[in-house]
């Protein structure tokens, strides 16, 4: 049985991910596409290294990291409150209704025209777009997760005096109610890369700008460093925040 579960856990997966880059080697090299348009996996760490020496890869980082850190606090800030305050008072969420469903459809990219005229080319405007592609994932987790909470908790709270809002939302929802909140600020973490690309490809300093920068130039070697860098930088993030999550919730265990 342990040398099945090792088998599972780690020979498999080693084994198809060595697979996978053996294929992506072959593609290239065969000439079945050209190198130019797909390097093989086997020039990436060179490609890696030129650009670590020349400083871009550590300042794409700074700055990404800048803009990524401020609009997922801002997107998340915002969705966690206006969340809140849509699933505790019924009046709050009829007033929003429309607004939501009219907005919610709307992509992050299309509002990328409007943050070039607001806040143009800079730092606040891929804020701006990071935040809006977090907060609506944060505010449906959130409001999901506060209107999912069992009332018998709250007419318990109640009997037991906790009869004002911001008694029962601090005693009963938001307890209860965390678990499903973070699940949403996890995909938000995700996501948030995602907009990072979406906000820097129209000139703010960062690994989308570079990504596309090398792209002009058929530098696609370079892409995959980029590509790499953010999925790695995503799944530190998300393994620091399991952990988080999980110190957050040991009470439940």
């Amino acid at each position: 049985m342990r040398r099945t579960g090792t088998l599972d856990a780690f020979v498999l997966p080693l084994a198809g991910l060595v697979a996978f880059l053996a294929l992506w080697e072959a593609v290239p090299r065969a000439g079945l596409v050209n190198a130019a348009f797909l390097p093989p996996p086997s020039e990436i760490p060179a490609a890696f290294l030129r650009e670590w020496r020349s400083g871009q890869w550590t300042i794409a980082i700074g700055n990404s990291l800048g803009h990524y850190v401020a609009g997922l606090l801002t997107g998340v800030g915002l969705g966690v409150a206006l969340g809140i305050m849509t699933g505790m008072v019924r009046a709050a969420e009829r007033a929003t209704s429309w607004i939501v469903r009219v907005l919610r459809p709307v992509p992050g990219l299309a509002w990328v025209p409007f943050a070039i005229i607001w806040f143009g080319v800079s730092p606040s405007a891929a804020l701006f777009i990071i935040a809006i592609g977090v907060f609506w994932i944060v505010f449906f987790a959130t409001h999901g997760a506060i209107r999912a909470v069992d009332r018998d908790l709250v007419e318990v709270a109640e009997a037991f005096g906790f009869r004002s809002g911001p008694e029962r939302l601090v005693k009963v929802l938001l307890p209860a109610a965390t678990p499903g909140i973070l699940v949403g600020v996890r995909t938000a973490i995700g996501q948030a890369w995602m907009a990072v690309v979406a906000a820097e490809i129209f000139g703010v300093a960062g690994l989308g700008q570079r990504m596309m920068q090398a792209s002009t130039l058929l530098a696609t070697d370079i892409v995959v460093v980029y590509m790499l860098t953010m999925a790695a930088l995503y799944g530190l993030l998300d393994s620091a925040f399991m952990a988080l999550q999980g110190w957050w919730l040991r009470w439940k265990a």
